[in-house]
């Protein structure tokens, strides 16, 4: 997800190097992987404008805040939710408010920062509804033609993401929702990646034996290290031109998705 109401979180400490050699797990020949899981933010699609949406909602309820400040910021906090993040509970669902009310701990330290004093509910309804719009996203363009061409050879496919309740509406607005025999998110399973059962509960509505399903997503620690310690293969996207692409400290398998037309067995 983002800090859009929609994160994820991150075995390794931040800025550690990648694992040795390929981080695909190798298969027999003639085997390999015959489902594929996806994450979502960041993988799937962006959030093109998310501290302009910030700045938007909060000059509207009074409260003065520099779009240069919050592109600072937005990344800054959640970072330091993070840190407090346990990946066997998911943080949504352990906090007393549930999703809406961890975002508005997340909106009222954004302020605390910015100095702009504490922000009403309204804000914090606000923007939880903002953000569970598919208008607030943007799909990467190479998405759909991928997902268009896997779903043409009946390669099955779901999406694995720590994610609060608004997923599968996003996934709905996006348009992405019948390349999908599952939405497996964070919020409903109760643990976060790289815990082994959020990936344990893809495998199960899948029906796959781990052996057979390859994850994409652009995070090494919750989407590569978590699929291959359950036994999937794994891929690492690195997107060029992206906030994440350009911190990555991993070179990446994969630059965009394409190349998944032509490798899946199907």
């Amino acid at each position: 997800m983002s800090p859009t109401g929609s994160l994820p979180p991150g075995s390794r400490p931040p800025g550690s190097p990648p694992p040795a050699g390929p981080l695909r797990r190798p298969h027999a020949a003639g085997a390999g992987p015959r489902a594929v899981t996806f994450d979502a933010t960041g993988t799937l699609f962006q959030v093109p404008r998310l501290a302009e949406i910030y700045a938007e909602v909060l000059r509207r309820h009074g409260h003065a805040a520099r779009l240069a400040d919050l592109r600072g910021l937005i990344p800054r906090v959640w970072q330091e939710l993070a840190c407090s993040a346990d990946m066997a509970h998911d943080r949504f669902v352990a906090h007393p408010g549930g999703a809406r009310g961890w975002w508005r701990r997340y909106l009222e330290r954004l302020c605390e920062h910015l100095g702009t004093g504490a922000p009403s509910p309204f804000v914090a309804a606000e923007l939880y509804a903002r953000f569970g719009r598919g208008d607030a996203y943007r799909l990467f363009p190479d998405v759909l033609p991928t997902l268009t061409a896997l779903a043409a050879r009946d390669v099955p496919m779901a999406v694995v993401s720590n994610w609060d309740e608004r997923l599968p509406g996003v996934l709905r607005d996006l348009g992405l929702a019948p390349f999908f025999q599952a939405v497996v998110y964070s919020a409903d399973v109760g643990v976060e990646k790289p815990h082994p059962g959020i990936f344990e509960r893809a495998l199960e509505v899948l029906g796959r034996q781990p052996e057979e399903v390859l994850h994409v997503g652009d995070r090494v620690r919750e989407d590569v290290e978590g699929a291959l310690a359950l036994g999937l293969e794994a891929m690492l996207l690195v997107r060029p031109g992206t906030p994440q692409g350009r911190r990555a400290t991993a070179a990446g398998d994969l630059a965009d998705l394409t190349p998944l037309r032509h490798l899946l067995a199907g």
